[in-house]
């Protein structure tokens, strides 16, 4: 495969392609949160389609069942804890909306890695964003100094529904209430997204073979990450190095005869550095005291309300908290407090579940199969930020992420399965 040239060579990669590529477009238009559902349940009809019709695709493996059948709990979880707390018709119509817009896509993306679909197409694109970032940055930069207005507008296709309108915003900049400097959320819709993204975009760059498309991604990833002023984002970046490096001499023995004395010399002064530890955290929280209290208190809300009132099932519904969390919904900034209040512990063990399988099946690849080490890191990040973040909600921005997900987890070699589908079309 030429590195220098990679188009798309099929109705699937050019769908996928152009999506990634046109992101900025698709932000200034407004329609980037409405994209990835659009194309997503697309291309899960396409993959049926070549099902039913017999036409090139992989089978579907256990790991993909699991996501499938982790999803459909969390609907039946929705279910129950609407007609538990007698919610309505209506909310329950909005929330199964809501349900096929956010967690289904973690299901319905991966299976979509089953269809011909090579991933050097989305490495080449994310490249390409990272690109467009290096290169917009100088703008949103001056649009901060010259004193511009913050959010330009918000895109009329707001009336369509969504989290808020912060998912359909133009926004130049923002400044961080807490410590009074410029952050950027370029695209996403908060600038922690942004740096998850960015770490997303590090975990594809360093999988391009043209070095030049390489360079772009590794610098407008790490732009990302730094701009979004994100704490997890940094930790999570350098999380990845470690991982990356450590993959690529973990068969040498000279790793194990470097582990043996460090690991002596760790036991030595294990209490010190375990302390060093402690004093270094306390310090990054100190960094932003304003944003750590009000995830903590979320955190509290949830948890007590969760184990009070709604064990099981949830309540249903996201709930807007109280001042002293300046109104966030409770259970938001972690995914697991956010599905033990909306979905209670059935929720939460649907979501345990897959991502443990997943991790066990990768985890058997890790040395035989390149693309299960990307998988790997996808999974370490989605891991990461679920104490960060609501996957639900940002499923529409590092969708990439599962298709590749996917791709790692299919019971064919991606070439397979792509020579096969060309080789019939040739025919």
């Amino acid at each position: 495969m030429d590195s220098q040239t990679i188009t798309a060579e099929n109705v699937d990669e050019k769908i996928i392609y152009n999506c990634i590529s046109f992101s900025y477009l698709f932000w200034l238009l407004g329609a980037l949160y409405v994209i990835a559902p659009v194309i997503a349940w697309i291309l899960f009809l396409r993959l049926l389609y070549k099902k039913l019709a017999r036409q090139p695709a992989s089978r579907i493996s256990i790991s993909h069942y699991v996501w499938v059948l982790g999803m459909w709990v969390m609907l039946i979880a929705l279910v129950v804890g609407h007609l538990q707390f007698g919610l309505g018709t209506g909310k329950l119509i909005k929330s199964s909306i809501g349900w096929a817009k956010g967690w289904a896509l973690l299901a319905i993306f991966p299976l979509i890695g089953c269809i011909p679909i090579r991933p050097e197409i989305i490495y080449r694109a994310s490249c390409r964003v990272c690109k467009h970032t290096v290169i917009l940055f100088p703008v949103f930069l001056m649009a901060w100094i010259a004193g511009l207005p913050s959010t330009l507008y918000v895109s009329p296709l707001s009336i369509i529904g969504g989290p808020g309108p912060e998912f359909f915003s133009v926004s130049l900049y923002e400044i961080d209430p807490g410590s009074g400097v410029p952050r950027w959320r370029l695209f996403t819709p908060w600038a922690p997204a942004l740096g998850m993204l960015g770490n997303l975009y590090f975990i594809f760059a360093l999988q391009e073979k043209n070095q030049k498309w390489k360079r772009w991604g590794l610098a407008g990833s790490l732009l990302m990450i730094l701009i979004s002023q994100s704490r997890l984002a940094i930790a999570c970046y350098l999380a990845l190095i470690g991982f990356f490096s450590t993959l690529r001499f973990v068969r040498s023995p000279w790793l194990y005869l470097l582990l043996a004395p460090v690991m002596l010399f760790v036991g030595v002064i294990g209490e010190s550095l375990i302390t060093k530890i402690e004093q270094s955290i306390t310090a990054v929280k100190a960094a932003r005291a304003g944003s750590t209290r009000v995830r903590q208190s979320l955190a509290d809300i949830a948890v007590e309300r969760w184990m009070n009132e709604a064990i099981y099932f949830g309540h249903g519904i996201v709930e807007r908290g109280p001042h002293m969390v300046e109104y966030m919904p409770i259970g938001s900034h972690h995914t697991w407090y956010g599905l033990l209040f909306v979905k209670g512990v059935v929720g939460a063990i649907a979501l345990a579940i897959p991502m443990l399988i997943t991790f066990i099946a990768l985890l058997v690849r890790l040395f035989t199969n390149p693309l299960a080490k990307v998988g790997m890191a996808i999974l370490m990040l989605l891991g990461l930020y679920t104490f960060g973040e609501n996957l639900e909600i940002l499923a529409y921005l590092f969708w990439p992420g599962l298709i590749v997900l996917g791709m790692a987890l299919r019971a064919e070699e991606p070439e397979d399965v792509y020579n096969r589908a060309q080789n019939l079309e040739e025919a």
